[in-house]
């Protein structure tokens, strides 16, 4: 299978911190590869790494094909695209002449800069100097110049920083309809509630080391952290505790109608069977355990010294 990026056992060393060990993962086309991990974890590094910017102390790197920092390694970066946690242009130039002097350093045509622009919200301030612009407006300037030339490979280190709930909609929209054109996405992020439904995998690394990687679906079966299951219905509570003693399941009562289960995964279905039994169930929602939940139960196991199956 091709891979636009794919690590084996990859080490990095500075000096005498031990910044990635062993790290071995993969990014499939059009694949978009959530990357999680608390601030030292190795993701900013491993995403140095993709882009040639690092060389491994061990192991080996591959992006598209191609060694990030072999012979072929300027044509290769003309392919990718990056947006860094912490984004840093020119205060007097305007915005547009920001873009365009990337545009021309990415070998585009410069009049995608303008198109870009509009994309990303900021055709209005194009011609206003950067110095102007407030911390929402870099980031989208960022964004704008890490999609030049339609990126085959795009990495983006904490790209929702600064930006208002609309614009937060916006870049996960773009990042949907990249994905559809076969870009693949490194997706670093703190900011984790609406990220799980426009990601396709999940890698958690902790201290450097990978501690899980896969679907959102096949982590929460590996985690089997417990449901919360919502249920309204008239006089449930009682009829509820008889049908589901000794099972494992909490019952909360927070109203009259209102109840609340808290049930381990392998009882999902006795619970619904329960709820569905009963006559005076109106209502039942299911919340299996969020990306939120999940990275801290594997960055809490990591840090206890367990590590999980990649």
């Amino acid at each position: 299978m091709n891979h636009a990026v794919q690590l084996e056992q990859v080490d990095q060393r500075f000096r005498e911190v031990h910044a990635l060990k062993a790290l071995s993962l993969s990014v499939a086309p059009g694949e978009v590869l959530g990357l999680l991990g608390h601030n030292g974890a190795g993701k900013s590094t491993m995403m140095k790494l993709v882009l040639g910017i690092l060389a491994p102390s061990a192991g080996r790197v591959t992006v598209l094909g191609e060694d990030p920092r072999g012979r072929n390694a300027r044509n290769l970066r003309l392919q990718l695209g990056y947006l860094p946690e912490n984004v840093s242009f020119y205060d007097n130039l305007s915005g547009c002449e920001v873009l365009r002097y990337f545009a021309r350093l990415k070998r585009v045509p410069v009049r995608d800069a303008d198109v870009l622009l509009e994309r990303v919200g900021l055709g209005h301030a194009a011609s206003r100097r950067v110095r102007t612009y407030s911390k929402g407006m870099r980031q989208r300037l960022g964004l704008a110049q890490a999609l030049l030339g339609q990126p085959r490979l795009l990495l983006l280190d904490e790209p929702t920083v600064g930006l208002d709930p609309m614009a937060v909609r916006d870049v996960y929209g773009m990042i949907d309809a990249l994905r559809g054109n076969g870009t693949s996405v490194i997706l670093s992020s703190h900011v984790l509630p609406g990220v799980e439904r426009h990601i396709d995998r999940v890698a958690i690394l902790c201290e450097g080391r990978l501690l899980a990687l896969g679907t959102i679906d096949s982590l929460r079966e590996e985690a089997g952290l417990p449901m919360h299951i919502q249920a309204r219905g008239k006089g449930m509570n009682g009829a509820l505790r008889e049908r589901l003693t000794g099972q494992g399941v909490t019952i909360e009562l927070n109203g009259e109608d209102d109840v609340r289960l808290t049930a381990p995964p392998t009882e999902k279905l006795e619970v619904l069977r329960a709820l569905l039994a009963d006559p005076g169930l109106r209502d039942v929602s299911i919340e299996p355990p969020t990306l939120d939940s999940l990275y801290a139960h594997f960055d809490g196991r990591g840090r206890d010294g367990g590590r999980a199956d990649a």
